[in-house]
């Protein structure tokens, strides 16, 4: 043997996964030539991406979710696939694969992760039943639904047991593919190893929202076959029946610590082979990451803790001294339109923590920041409905918060969240232990100007990507300090701006998401770029929200085109255009109110809006308002809402206008138009401005010359006044110069930008938007006459194209095998001659009303 093999250390990987990958990559990056490294993986694939395995059922390939594949072809890797590790001989210091191939080792790291665990029950290996763990599983499961569902000739129905962040990923991607699922959860709330009970309940009206059905607190007891050996229904605990054509379990994860247990290794009794802080076991020679591995008494299944625990590995082989600092449990949902987030201490359970919490019911929000008995560290946190404060937020578990807590949950226009200034050693990517400072170094040192150029030299948001917002703002930041700018880049998925997304959409001609991003784009998308692109081909292409890929993209609320509320239930809002309605009209109204028993209320918008619908009544409520001439007033979406007027010259002794005649002629004008944020219109008669015209995104107001058109007005925490556009306009006049405006809004606005701040960023201000408009400065008036022609000719109702398509209306049935049962957690209480949401106390209290009962008040 030469003296240079004699000096060749040879490393043996067991475990092809995320965390393995991430150990060979360390390694070789520090280590000298002298080092060796073999992997042996029970899969005959590249190690992938696990985390985004749910991008399999949104057109990601395998392709897209291997890892670096320049990692393992480095001369000094040997990779082993579809060959794995049966046997450690520790004397001998040599492994033993299936097939027989023995090498031997001078370090062995075990890596062998998790395998998904199946509840003890009878029926468990049915043909239809299914486990959420490698890509082989997603890829037999997806075969199976498009095969299960030719035969059957219709769509299926789908349970995921577990209702944990992989049950409700799951539970995306069945539905991705038009599998009517239900998350049946064991214990009381979903996600409860993340979530306290409120935030659970909140999570779940957001799921319930997007047409998934969620069963708490009950226990699967057997499954069912038909007489071919098909699962066909689960039998529960409390002795009720569901029937189903597949299950997908999701009960949590195990340690793969049978080949440690084989090698007499010191194993927990729970399972895991033990570590110490250097991530050794009771073997010097032997090393185990990941989710094998046992750390204070846990295992863990987050790809942060195994990332860190690799990285300890690779600096202590190479003689370095680095220790684990334990678990990070902080985790964020990866659904699409379902913001999930939760950091450090999220249950309080420090001595002395305080919560802070903000809820809002109403628009699904529930925010909690647990803080020391001083109130000024922050100890963790949970965000439901919006974590866009999660990347802000997380670096600084630990550290002083630096302001008053509550201002940090209030939402937009509240006092803003920390942004880039955080300290250096601030953990921004918990995924890969990047701090702010290393960030810092990125930008100034290695000379990385953009978020993709970090992820490439920090590995900072390349693993789940829930820092990507916290990496943009602190480059950001460090660019502006030398006088350079960051880029505008949509999202990760898109390096153009919305407004840049926007003009190659409509020069390109493409009508399908999937074939925007393949063409413009690079990944599968997100819950940034999905809504926001599906809001430009709302403009563009003009078809409906629910049609193919459409009905993915979606927020919440458009998911079922109606505004969810806090019990769960939902609003029914007919369009009124200029607050002007027939008796005849205002008896159907009753009377759908009546027969439903919906509470009722005149809104500041000058319409009626009927509460407490559930799913599956909104298409017959829908059908007798269609019926009686009412149409959707989109209060759902990112659209225009109402066009407030008061009675004008009509009635008005003070009225020099026609404003109710205005405010008709604009609402049934720009019905329907998707923006990038809400639009309210205002039109007053005369100057004494009775319909609050100046506190609108556009507002008129009528003179003695004509109309005086005004821009810019927004309500919400940092109320706008909108600034006078044009004076003495013709009824034609306005309408061109709204149609422009309103347009040159939507081409250029970013994503949930209202008007007011799009106008104060226009360069020019508002005589720059007088030359657009008109003087044609840009020359783009053409296009935008166009762009809204176009919006005025295709127009059509969504919920009469809805109630005529019986695809569509399969989305709206609480339960899947009784579309009509009522939702039973639906409880009212009569208030001032109405039903409202019971309280949780009046609940305990009893004598409230339950959905489906016909008292005081009708359900």
């Amino acid at each position: 043997m030469s003296s240079t093999e004699s000096a060749v250390t040879h490393v043996i990987v067991v475990g092809a996964g995320m965390v393995a990958h991430r150990f060979v990559e360390s390694l070789l990056s520090r280590a000298d030539e002298s080092w060796r490294i073999t992997l042996f993986g029970e899969e005959g694939r590249h190690p992938y991406d696990r985390v985004g395995l749910t991008g399999f059922f949104g057109g990601a390939t395998p392709d897209d979710l291997t890892l670096d594949r320049a990692v393992l072809d480095e001369e000094r890797v040997r990779f082993v696939g579809g060959d794995p590790v049966a046997r450690i001989d520790r004397t001998a210091r040599r492994v033993t694969t299936r097939s027989g191939l023995s090498v031997a080792y001078d370090r062995l790291v075990l890596a062998t992760g998790s395998y998904a665990a199946r509840l003890a029950v009878d029926g468990f290996g049915l043909e239809g039943c299914f486990v959420y763990r490698t890509l082989d599983d997603v890829e037999r499961l997806r075969a199976f639904v498009g095969k299960r569902s030719a035969e059957l000739g219709r769509p299926l129905s789908g349970t995921v047991i577990g209702g944990g962040l992989l049950g409700l990923e799951a539970a995306g991607a069945l539905q991705g593919v038009d599998v009517a699922c239900t998350v049946v959860q064991s214990s009381d709330r979903l996600m409860s190893a993340q979530l306290d009970l409120p935030a659970g309940d909140a999570l779940r009206r957001i799921i319930e929202s997007r047409g998934i059905r969620v069963l708490t607190g009950t226990s699967t007891t057997r499954l069912d076959p038909d007489r071919t050996g098909q699962v066909t229904g689960l039998e529960f605990r409390d002795g009720s029946y569901e029937r189903t054509d597949v299950v997908v379990f999701t009960v949590g994860v195990r340690p793969r610590d049978e080949l440690a247990r084989g090698a007499d290794l010191a194993v927990h009794p729970r399972g895991g082979v033990l570590i110490d802080a250097g991530c050794e076991t009771s073997d010097p020679r032997i090393l185990a990451i990941g989710e094998v591995a046992n750390f204070d008494g846990a295992c863990v299944g987050l790809v942060a803790p195994g990332y860190a625990m690799a990285e300890v590995a690779a600096t202590r082989l190479l003689g370095g001294d680095a220790s684990f600092p334990g678990y990070d449990l902080s985790t964020k949902l990866k659904l699409s339109g379902v913001d999930v987030a939760s950091f450090g201490d999220a249950f309080a359970e420090t001595p002395g923590a305080l919560d802070v919490v903000y809820a809002d019911p109403v628009a699904g929000v529930y925010k909690k920041l647990v803080l020391s008995d001083d109130a000024k560290t922050l100890l963790g946190g949970i965000l439901v409905g919006d974590a866009s404060a999660y990347g802000s937020l997380r670096p600084l578990v630990g550290g002083a918060l630096g302001g008053d807590p509550a201002a940090y949950l209030l939402p937009e226009n509240g006092v803003a969240a920390p942004t880039g200034d955080l300290p250096d050693a601030a953990l921004v990517c918990s995924c890969n232990s990047v701090t702010a400072g290393a960030i810092r170094h990125a930008v100034h040192e290695d000379g990385c100007t953009d978020v993709a150029a970090i992820k490439a030299c920090t590995k900072a948001g390349a693993a789940c990507g829930s820092c990507v917002t916290m990496v943009k703002k602190i480059v950001g930041a460090e660019l502006a300090k030398t006088g350079a700018s960051l880029s505008n880049a949509l999202c990760e998925h898109f390096d153009m701006s919305r407004r840049q997304l926007f003009d190659a959409v409509r020069v390109s001609g493409l009508r399908t998401f999937s074939a925007v991003i393949d063409r413009f784009g690079a990944g599968r998308g997100c819950d940034i770029c999905k809504p926001a692109l599906a809001s430009i081909l709302s403009t563009l292409v003009g078809a409906h929200v629910l049609d193919g890929e459409n009905a993915t993209l979606q927020d919440t609320n458009d998911h079922v085109m109606a505004n969810l509320q806090k019990d769960g239930s939902y609003s029914v809002v007919p369009r009124i255009p200029g607050g002007e309605i027939t008796p005849e009209g205002l008896v159907v109204i009753g009377e759908v109110a009546r027969d439903f028993g919906l509470y009722t209320k005149i809104t500041g918008g000058q319409r009626i809006d009927m509460f407490g619908a559930r799913l599956e009544q909104l298409p017959e409520i829908w059908r007798r308002l269609v019926d009686a001439g009412f149409e959707s007033g989109h209060a759902y979406g990112k659209s225009l809402r109402t066009v407030k007027s008061c009675v004008g010259s009509t009635w008005c002794r003070y009225g020099v206008q026609d404003s109710v005649g205005m405010a008709v002629q604009l609402e049934l004008r720009y019905r329907g138009l998707r923006s990038p944020h809400k639009l309210k219109l205002g039109v007053s008669g005369c100057a004494r401005e009775c319909a609050e015209a100046r506190g609108k995104d556009v507002g008129v107001i009528a003179t003695e010359a004509g109309w005086n058109m005004y821009v810019g007005g927004n309500g919400g925490f940092t109320p706008r006044h909108a600034v006078l556009l044009a004076e003495g306009l013709s009824d034609a006049e306005l309408l061109t110069a709204i149609d422009r405006f309103l347009m040159y809004y939507i081409f250029t606005a970013d994503r949930l930008q209202r008007t007011a701040p799009w106008f104060e960023e226009l360069e020019g201000g508002i005589d720059g938007l007088r030359a657009v408009i008109f003087d044609d400065s840009l020359g783009i008036c053409a296009d935008l006459d166009a762009a809204m022609a176009v919006h005025v000719g295709a127009y059509e109702d969504e919920w009469k194209a809805t109630l005529d398509d019986p695809a569509k209306l399969r989305r709206f049935a609480s339960f899947i095998n009784a579309p009509t049962t009522p939702d039973p957690s639906l409880a009212y209480t009569a208030e001032r001659g109405q039903g409202r949401p019971a309280t949780p106390a009046e609940r305990e209290r009893g004598g409230v009303l339950i959905a489906g009962t016909i008292l005081e008040v009708r359900r």
